[in-house]
């Protein structure tokens, strides 16, 4: 086996790059300086080097380290005298990681002749290989799907130049590494592969090994790969109250875009709902929405025309914005690696973030147990007070003056002039009408710095403290074990069955389910259970809340080259699933 080469990554101290101290296409340079970047995160100063170069790289990266431009302005800069036609394949676990990426290379490649194509299952196949017939030199895309045109032989890879394996770890999750590397197995000798992943388990590393030629490892260090960089801490709130805990963060919060986590489908629209109505910029982002909507809500979030998100965990894949500012965890997930996830949807490429989660009477030994893992204990502050909120709105009040005296202020100066009062006067008076208008009343005294009585101390949620379950892990055919994570803290995995009528005589396998039904169904891959794999029909377990999200996103899913419908599973005799 090859030996992997680790090489450090440089820390903050030592001298910082410039996008244009590489040797990179002077169009790529100014189109990353149109995109506001202005240095290199590390794992993009450690990787584009050796990228240039044509080394192969394995790269030890979290999401929002900005890999993407670590590998992507490289793999643009070698595509630009391409033939028009397939020289680089980019795979992503899931569709929305598959279509941040290829919107990110479409931003980077402003100018360049670089045509790419986005390719996922859970839709026709028709528009994709028109798209490829058309001519294309980047391919990003999901690896079932990818393995599926080119067993069709519309994706050929004899001219494949490049391999990009983004999140290698959830594609081991969701069951891909199998067709992964019938893919790598499939290349050219002549090529070059990245391989980033946030952790390296043993069978990652083995591909690594058997697949990388001479590669260059490339760990981002300590602080990038732990949630030093985003400020945490947690509130008790009892269950009831945490709608009106949530506006008076957002109202007394100093932030910029915020994402707010919610547990369900139907709590996320209610929340958003809540806020809206309470004259909140607002969208939701949830399993009942169409692919169109969502691509809505995020065009509206990316151009900084929507001011909070309220998501739930599926629907918030692939979301990756540099000016979210906050997290909020208005429902708590079941396990650590949910929390982490969560939280580093901000603190993106370098920058810092804040997290703040709503723990009910009964979940405080969760969030110091989320502390404790994420090697960062969690500190409890207070709810805001109405005196916090009013501080924040009259700073807000200020700013925005502030602002308004940079444009031109002729029409006013003359008014004010006209009226041969005392300025400061006239400007005060004018303060006060505007801050009536927006209901906040000016002065001190006249707001409570006590929290809202529900949150004092002495008030108790009487309701007992909250039970989880936890669950071995999940059987396949009957077998511990399967292509997924252990089912430790997942409630009702097993609750229902989703039927499929393809099976072994298809040559379905376990894998090929979970993959399916994560990438195209919205669901990850820990919230599948039992997989059972009969000759013509295949069944899989899960929570109903996950059926559902399932169901709501799609009918049919592609199994080996097939469509297969999904359905629910009708209960046993004697009320099981």
């Amino acid at each position: 086996m090859r030996e992997i080469v680790s090489a450090p990554v440089r820390g903050p101290l030592d001298v910082r790059m410039e996008f244009s101290d590489y040797d990179l296409d002077p169009r790529l340079v100014e189109a990353v300086a149109a995109l506001g970047f202005e240095t290199p995160t590390p794992i993009q100063d450690a990787c584009i080097p050796p990228l240039l170069e044509g080394r192969d790289v394995l790269g030890g990266a979290r999401t929002g380290s900005g890999k993407t431009a670590a590998f992507g302005l490289p793999l643009l800069h070698a595509m630009r005298e391409h033939p028009k036609q397939v020289g680089a394949v980019v795979l992503a676990p899931t569709r929305e990681l598959a279509l941040q990426v290829t919107d990110a290379f479409r931003d980077f490649s402003k100018g360049l002749p670089v045509r790419i194509v986005c390719i996922y299952g859970g839709v026709p196949y028709h528009k994709q290989l028109d798209a490829l017939k058309r001519g294309a030199q980047v391919v990003v895309g999901t690896p079932g799907r990818v393995l599926d045109l080119v067993d069709r032989g519309a994706l050929p890879l004899d001219a494949v130049r490049w391999l990009v394996l983004d999140e290698a770890d959830e594609m081991l999750n969701m069951g891909f590494l199998e067709d992964v590397e019938r893919l790598l197995a499939g290349l050219p000798e002549e090529r070059q592969i990245a391989l980033f992943s946030a952790t390296m388990p043993d069978p990652i590393r083995a591909v690594a090994q058997r697949f990388l030629s001479d590669p260059v490892e490339l760990a981002v260090e300590g602080r990038a790969m732990t949630v030093d960089h985003i400020e945490q801490m947690w509130i008790r709130v009892p269950r009831r109250h945490k709608v009106d805990a949530l506006v008076r963060v957002l109202s007394a919060e100093p932030r910029g875009t915020t994402l707010v986590f919610v547990r369900t489908r139907k709590g996320c629209a209610e929340v958003a709902d809540e806020l809206a109505r309470r004259g909140l910029s607002v969208d939701a982002l949830h399993g009942d929405l169409s692919q169109s909507a969502r691509e809505r809500v995020l065009t509206r979030l990316r151009s900084r025309h929507l001011d909070i998100v309220a998501a739930t965990d599926v629907a918030a894949r692939g979301i990756d914005v540099a000016h979210i500012t906050h997290v909020i965890n208005f429902d708590l997930p079941d396990e650590a690696e949910g929390y982490t996830h969560r939280i580093g949807r901000t603190g993106r490429a370098g920058r810092e973030g804040v997290a703040i989660s709503f723990v009910t009477p009964g979940e405080q030994r969760k969030i110091k147990a989320f502390g404790r893992a994420t090697g960062s204990p969690i500190p409890q502050v207070n709810v805001p007070s109405d005196a916090a909120i009013q501080r924040r709105r009259t700073e807000a009040l200020a700013n925005s003056v502030r602002a308004a005296m940079s444009e031109d202020l002729q029409a006013e100066r003359a008014l004010i002039e006209s009226m041969d009062e005392d300025p400061v006067a006239l400007a005060a008076a004018a303060l006060r009408l505007v801050a009536a208008a927006q209901g906040l009343p000016l002065g001190e005294g006249e707001a409570s710095e006590e929290a809202p009585p529900w949150a004092r101390p002495r008030d108790r949620d009487r309701r007992g403290p909250e039970r989880s379950r936890s669950h071995p892990p999940r059987e396949v055919n009957g077998e511990r074990g399967g292509p997924s994570r252990p089912q430790e803290g997942f409630d009702d995995v097993n609750e229902v069955q989703l039927f499929l009528p393809a099976g072994k005589q298809q040559g379905v396998r376990p894998q090929d389910l979970v993959g399916a039904l994560a990438s195209e169904g919205g669901v990850s891959g820990s919230d599948i259970g039992r997989i059972d794999v009969k000759d013509r029909v295949s069944f899989v377990g899960m929570s109903r809340a996950a059926a559902e999200q399932v169901l709501s996103r799609v009918d049919q899913v592609q199994l080996r080259g097939r469509t297969a419908p999904v359905l629910l599973a009708r209960p046993r005799k004697g009320g099981g699933a």
